[in-house]
């Protein structure tokens, strides 16, 4: 059983179903439906569309060639590396279109959708295990119960499931905001680059935005506008609204980034971060995406590491399946959270160093200072390490330089 059907609970439902798992996928809203998202998927996002057999090239999708990173007076073009492992693209699609493919997809391979059912806390045995949910569904809110031999929660940032069984998220790693908002913009919706701004400012105290501003072209008249941000504990966050409006008042007015150009409401989300959520895995329960604080430290990207996370516990799950209950079966759920962190482990450690000493102090523009611009080797390598693109086994010298760094990073304790 799946709970959610966002990108990481449709991607895991898929890939149950194509290996054979009768899998019920269980979704409280209908679809289509809005999500708070930049709507870029990077090139490891389009990768893992490409493994589910997704078509990517008909009307709707929006391909990016690059990104360009906008500080102060410097503006740098930066291509998607050539890698053997990942496509030379990224795409830009809304969720309220990219939530209904997924979930389609994942239908058509075979899982079993129920929309209008909302999971209100975990089924346990007499020994404490995840035996199914308890929900309502319908109109009425009738109450349901739904059993599973094996449960993946896919709900989300507020990880319903998961805090019911005493997995609190760990306060000690970075929390992320994001708003967001549509805007018509003919001049900006066919541009070739995803664009990021690092030079905001706090429009209140002056102070450095510990975050970024997108403009991501959606190809369909409009651009995704939106501006993230890493929060510290214990320092209050700045107004996300007016230093978003502070910001669009710099750029050019054809463009349309005022309100006369606004498509819709400003909406903001939590963004969990860098695996902040442990165990991914116990007492037959997975968490997945959002729900397992899988989001990048480092940019806020968070639908490769949805989908991915999704796939590995798929294939986690569907070994386990085979075996009866008992230990072996425990044997093979135990390597979901020990894949997570052999893919990401030392990678968000590095990540969430990085976010709490330097990013949520002074944001990126101290990272794209003139010296790092003005050198296309230093530049591409950044950008590698922030996406977290690089070939297994090394191909060039940025490859080397950047899984090196990570392979020194001590991993975390999956078992904790």
């Amino acid at each position: 059983m799946v709970v959610g059907a966002g990108p990481s609970g449709s991607s895991a439902a898929f890939h149950l179903a194509r290996a054979g798992v009768d899998v019920l996928l269980l979704e409280k809203d209908e679809f289509p439906r809005e999500k708070v998202c930049g709507d870029g998927l990077t090139p490891r996002s389009v990768h893992q569309l490409l493994r589910m057999g997704v078509d990517v090239t008909g009307d709707g999708w929006h391909r990016s060639r690059g990104m360009r990173w906008m500080t102060g007076d410097r503006e740098v073009l930066i291509d998607w590396p050539t890698l053997a492992r990942f496509p030379d693209y990224a795409l830009t699609r809304t969720r309220h279109d990219f939530d209904e493919i997924l979930v389609r997809h994942a239908q058509a391979a075979g899982a079993r959708l129920q929309t209008g059912v909302k999971v209100t806390g975990p089924v346990t045995d007499r020994t404490g295990r995840v035996v199914g949910v308890e929900a309502t569904a319908g109109p009425d809110g009738e109450p349901v119960v739904h059993r599973a031999p094996l449960v993946i929660a896919a709900d989300g940032a507020s990880a319903r499931l998961a805090v019911a069984l005493g997995a609190h998220r760990d306060k000690g790693r970075p929390m992320g905001t994001a708003v967001r908002r549509y805007y018509r913009s003919p001049q900006r919706t066919d541009e070739e680059y995803l664009e990021l701004w690092a030079d905001l400012r706090n429009p209140s105290s002056g102070g450095r935005l510990a975050g970024y501003g997108w403009i991501f072209p959606l190809g369909d008249g409009r651009v995704n506008v939106g501006l993230g941000m890493i929060t510290r504990n214990g320092r209050r966050s700045p107004d996300m609204r007016a230093t978003l409006g502070a910001w669009l008042k710099r750029t050019p007015p054809e463009w349309g980034l005022d309100e006369d150009g606004a498509d819709g409401p400003l909406r903001s989300a939590a963004l969990p971060m860098g695996l902040n959520r442990r165990p991914q895995y116990g007492r037959g329960l997975m968490l997945v995406g959002d729900s397992a604080g899988s989001i990048s430290p480092w940019t806020g990207e968070g639908i490769y590491q949805a989908m991915e996370s999704g796939e590995v516990a798929a294939e986690a799950a569907t070994l386990a399946l085979t075996r009866p209950s008992g230990p072996a079966r425990e044997r093979a759920l135990r390597g979901y959270p020990a894949e997570i962190n052999h893919r990401w482990g030392r990678y968000y450690r590095l990540g969430n160093f990085a976010a709490t000493y330097i990013l949520s102090r002074s944001g990126f523009q101290p990272l794209l200072n003139s010296y790092i611009t003005d050198h296309p080797t230093l530049v591409n390598g950044l950008a590698r390490l922030l996406t977290n693109l690089t070939d297994e086994p090394s191909h060039d010298a940025i490859d080397h330089v950047l899984n090196t760094l990570v392979r020194v990073m001590p991993a975390y304790n999956a078992r904790r």
